[in-house]
């Protein structure tokens, strides 16, 4: 009989169905998937949903809750979600543990296929209610919505099953009368995964990816993306996904983490969301080195400091807009954000004025309003802290337009440029996480001293882009800017990474830069093992080299 992993490695000759970036629906009216979406928003924004800890299957509602609300209209509640126990944390552990054993001797292309019908169902019957739950509760337009928990998700989900078909393919060379195997074996122990608010694809990527190659997982998701999140897991279970191999933890995250992070059967940390939480969870896992079977993976894309640098060359028109798009879209709270913005004196009224003028048209309010470019930041916290940036600007920059806040019905804060003299500004240098973009107006002769004050401003490296016409311009910041970002950008925003064709990470404070969408993520959660098989072993110990002279 066959042991498991040769089944693998021979099942690895299958072929997943071909795969393609899902085509983003435009929900313009009159649109069929307009009016659908519509009535799945009117339906579900007078639901209540009563969101359980979901550990091995089963569905736990302790008692201990919270509300999920709107972002734009923070008196309206969409449901409840349970905070897990620690007991529940506990016997996650021991669901992973339960699970792991069957579900990683699963060949790959049936665990594969898991994911395939989630996608599937996803780019058809499940499409609304994930839009309509991520619009709902994180305040994202319509389009924004369908690009991240739609697209986005159903991409990761095909393409990952694409790369595990090419990875366990990857086989050493055999002589002759020897086999050479790799077996591409997962964790051993769970992976926790922690997911943010700002991303629904995030949620299922970062529990899914270590699933698919093996791994059983505990997922702690944001708790201001609880109804996202929550559907997420329920698409998971309608694919197929058998009980143990996802179990979905909501709760606190101090005492969660506590618990997880201090366990023998640490496997690995896929993470997504602040530099500091990261630093935190390394600090805690690295004093902690001999409680673990095994070095835990720990995989993480943390905070960004965005940037665009135009060049004299630079189109005007096709700048303001990568600048009003990447700075303003889903309020500024994509890690990817354009957050800084270095523009030539030579350049800077035109384009200051075409942003003015964009950013007074934009909509901003309730995301059912599909006139709406803008919808509120995720909670108060979220609007206190930009706040804070707010009276900085007032203190040390001029605010060129918007500027306001408001939270009496929801948390909006207006699209805002603000224009700063000093490049080491705290607004340059700072993660802000908001509809708020910092320009330095530099004179044109010094393009390239200023492309290496963008290098050194920020401790990120997460995206960037340059805006230049010239040639030699792009050459130039290719050279002065290839590590500040690990998305780079040319004469585009620094938003909108595709699974499949940018694979999405950055280093330095921005995390690990395991690139998200690629199959180098998912190398992250095997353990490779080499295999020598021989099939006329010699019998006689000595060498041809050790005969008579």
């Amino acid at each position: 009989m066959m042991s498991d992993f040769t089944v693998a490695s021979l099942a690895a000759r299958r072929r997943v169905p071909a795969v393609v970036n899902e085509p983003i629906r435009s929900h313009a009216p009159g649109t069929p998937e307009r009016a659908s979406l519509k009535q799945r928003l009117a339906s579900m924004a007078g639901e209540h949903v009563d969101i359980p800890v979901i550990v091995n299957g089963k569905e736990y509602r302790t008692g201990d809750t919270a509300p999920v609300v709107m972002p734009h209209d923070h008196a309206h509640v969409l449901g409840t979600w349970h905070k897990a126990t620690p007991e529940l944390v506990q016997e996650a552990i021991a669901a992973t543990a339960a699970a792991r054993d069957e579900w990683s001797r699963w060949a790959w292309e049936d665990r594969a296929a898991v994911f395939l019908r989630a996608a599937e169902l996803l780019s058809t019957t499940w499409r609304d209610t994930l839009n309509a739950a991520t619009m709902l509760g994180q305040s994202k337009t319509a389009f924004q919505s369908e690009i991240d928990a739609a697209c986005e998700l159903i991409d990761f989900f095909r393409f990952n099953c694409a790369y595990v078909e090419d990875l366990y393919g990857e086989q050493p060379l055999s002589e002759k009368g020897v086999w050479n195997q790799t077996d591409y074996r997962p964790l051993e122990g769970f992976v926790y995964a922690v997911s943010p608010f700002n991303f629904t694809a995030i949620g299922g990527n970062l529990s899914g990816a270590p699933a698919l190659v093996g791994n059983t997982v505990i997922w702690k998701p944001a708790q201001t993306a609880m109804l996202s999140g929550y559907y997420v897991m329920k698409l998971l279970e309608a694919a197929g996904l058998p009980p143990g191999v996802i179990n979905f933890v909501p709760g606190d995250p101090v005492p969660i983490s506590d618990a997880l992070l201090s366990h023998a059967d640490l496997g690995g940390v896929h993470f997504t969301g602040s530099t500091t939480v990261f630093n935190s969870m390394w600090k805690t896992i690295g004093s902690r080195m001999g409680a673990y079977r095994s070095y835990p993976r720990i995989v993480g894309e943390t905070g960004g400091k965005d940037f665009i640098m135009a060049h004299a060359s630079a189109d005007v028109d096709a700048l303001a807009v990568a600048i009003v798009r990447g700075a303003f879209e889903y309020q500024g709270q994509k890690c990817s954000a354009c957050s800084r913005v270095y523009i030539p004196q030579s350049l800077w009224a035109g384009v200051r004025d075409r942003m003015v003028a964009m950013m007074a048209d934009i909509g901003m309010g309730d995301v059912r309003d599909f006139r709406n470019f803008m919808g509120a930041v995720i909670d108060e916290k979220s609007f206190t802290k930009i706040g804070g940036y707010l009276d900085e600007a007032r203190a040390t920059g001029t605010i060129i337009s918007g500027g306001t806040a408001s939270k009496d019905v929801g948390y909006f804060v207006a699209p805002t440029l603000v224009q700063v003299e000093d490049p080491g500004a705290r607004l340059l240098c700072e993660e802000i996480f908001g509809p708020f973009v910092t320009a330095y107006v530099y004179p044109d002769d010094q393009y390239v001293e200023t492309m290496k004050v963008v290098d050194r401003t920020s401790p990120y490296a997460l995206t960037g882009a340059i805006f230049a016409d010239d040639r030699h311009a792009v050459r130039l910041a290719h050279t002065h800017l290839r590590n500040a970002a690990g998305n780079f950008y040319i004469n585009d925003k620094c938003t909108g990474a595709v699974v499949g064709q940018q694979p999405f990470g950055g280093a330095r404070g921005s995390g690990t830069n395991d690139k998200a969408g690629s199959k180098l993520n998912l190398l992250r959660w095997v353990s490779a093992r080499s295999i020598k098989e021989t099939f006329s072993p010699p019998k006689d110990y000595r060498y041809p080299f050790m005969g008579e002279e």
